[in-house]
């Protein structure tokens, strides 16, 4: 085994035991596959390790199977805290606050859309706005931009941005409560208010993808979803809540660097997991910023979902109901949430950090839409470019607190990547295959390359062989907006 500390628990989980370093509450734990561990960098065990260590943490802190280093937490790294005893941690959310996931189904297949696939791509990368920096579809007003913060995608609704079953069709409704807009710096808001319907950069994109028969798992489950197969098109958007939440984590990660240790004696192993006690001024603080960046990342994605539905109307002269345009689910990652979760056998109010993972909560939980009572929450898991996304659904059997995956996970760094790639030629590659993609930055795509992420394949299987979500189908990409 790579690394001789490690515990094996069964197939797709290891354990890091408490005895292993001086200072963890709890074991640290990592779902992975053989091959999957072995794509993990050292550093990943380090986090998880330092993240066991945190005050207040309960059973376990873990890993998911596309887990890789980050800031602070490993990329897939869940971590739930008591709220009563225990602190909140901004590397456990990461800096894009609310990275998250859209999927909307269309009544249209890819025979229909093949000749005005051009136009198309053209004109949803016209009309959406990508890249570094950069303007949003709309801009509002210190006034207007608060009331955003507190509404999130509810705002769009209530502006002639979409519609009142989008709302339904999304994790929190789409607004999250205990948003605080007086928690947010005005650099926070000179950044946020200009961007809001916009994709950014990085890793986040706008993806036509395809539905085909044999790339359907759960049949029952797909029809309940509206993915009907026959080479359905669909629609992902993948995107969060931009340089606003980025300088909310920024801001906190300030404050509670300052106050960490020598206002509350907390020690920790790492200045990247600085913290503060959930139930302190500087907690609450952060908790009430935070909501307002997951709430202005629903909006973003409220936004730019209705733009592609105008484009789509506009550029194959169809109605809305024709072309049809139904979201499946929005679904985050990068966020702490207030849960209730059964702990050596009585319900705790808990902060669950889950950073670069997915909420997967199973049938019957009443947080999810009535729509989905008998299946399960939706979990979305955005793929690369190159090999294709899935959805999937939670599974009464978690235990990692009703977490699981949200894309394939990086095993190399984007500098790595940009030297390993050509943006250019990966560009010809994908057109080759069918995949155009319109792109602002060469260098940005090379990032993106498959080559520099795992197999999403094996990490939908180890998933799904964990206990974390159950599979229903894998989407194929055709056209991606990158920025």
């Amino acid at each position: 085994m790579k690394y001789e500390y490690l515990k094996q628990v069964n197939s797709n989980l290891y354990e890091i035991p408490v005895e292993t370093a001086r200072g963890m509450r709890v074991p640290a734990r990592i779902y992975a596959s053989a091959e999957l561990l072995q794509d993990m960098d050292d550093a990943v065990m380090q986090q998880i390790t330092n993240v066991a260590m945190l005050p207040g943490i309960q059973e376990y802190a873990f890993c998911m199977p596309d887990g890789h280093s980050g800031y602070g937490f490993p990329i897939g790294g869940v971590a739930a805290i008591d709220i009563a005893n225990g602190v909140i941690s901004p590397g456990g959310i990461g800096f894009d606050i609310n990275c998250g996931v859209r999927l909307a189904v269309t009544n249209l297949t890819k025979d229909d859309i093949k000749p005005h696939m051009k136009k198309l791509m053209d004109a949803l990368y016209s009309k959406i706005p990508s890249g570094i920096g950069g303007s949003g579809i709309v801009s509002l007003a210190d006034q207007k931009f608060d009331e955003a913060m507190v509404k999130g995608a509810a705002w769009a609704v209530a502006n002639g941005y979409g519609e009142p079953e989008d709302l339904v069709m999304c994790e929190e409704k789409g607004c999250i409560q205990g948003a605080e807009p007086a928690s947010v710096s005005q650099k926070a808001r000179d950044r946020g208010r200009k961007q809001l319907g916009s994709l950014g950069s990085g890793n986040h994109y706008l993806e036509l993808q395809v539905v085909e028969d044999k790339n359907i798992f759960n049949r029952d489950a797909a029809d309940v979803l509206g993915l009907k197969g026959k080479g359905q098109v669909v629609c992902m958007i993948h995107c969060g809540s931009r340089g606003f939440g980025h300088q909310v984590a920024t801001d906190y990660l300030r404050k509670f660097a300052s106050v960490v240790n020598s206002k509350y004696k907390i020690d920790i192993p790492d200045r990247e997991l600085s913290c503060a006690p959930f139930d302190s001024e500087e907690g609450r603080g952060y908790f009430g910023a935070m909501n307002c960046a997951i709430n202005i990342a629903f909006l973003n994605r409220q936004l730019i979902l209705h733009r592609v539905r105008e484009v789509f109307c506009d550029v194959l002269r169809k109605s809305p109901a024709e072309i049809g345009f139904n979201q499946v689910y929005d679904v985050c990652h990068n966020t702490a949430k207030l849960e209730e979760h059964v702990v050596d056998g009585k319900k705790k109010k808990l902060i669950v950090h889950r950073k670069g993972a997915t909420r997967a909560f199973s049938k019957g939980m009443k947080e999810i839409p009535d729509a989905y009572a008998k299946l399960g929450q939706p979990v979305l898991i955005g793929g690369s470019m190159e090999t294709g996304s899935y959805v999937m659904l939670g599974k009464e059997e978690n235990s990692a607190f009703y977490s699981s995956v949200h894309g394939s996970g990086r095993v190399m760094s984007r500098k790595q990547a940009k030297k390993s790639f050509q943006g250019r030629d990966l560009l010809v590659k994908l057109e080759s295959k069918g995949i155009h993609v319109r792109t602002g930055s060469y260098s940005g795509l090379a990032e993106e390359a498959g080559g520099a992420y795992k197999n999403i394949d094996e990490v939908i299987k180890t998933t799904e062989s964990a206990g974390l979500s159950s599979n229903v189908a894998r989407l194929v990409p055709l056209g991606t907006i990158k920025g």
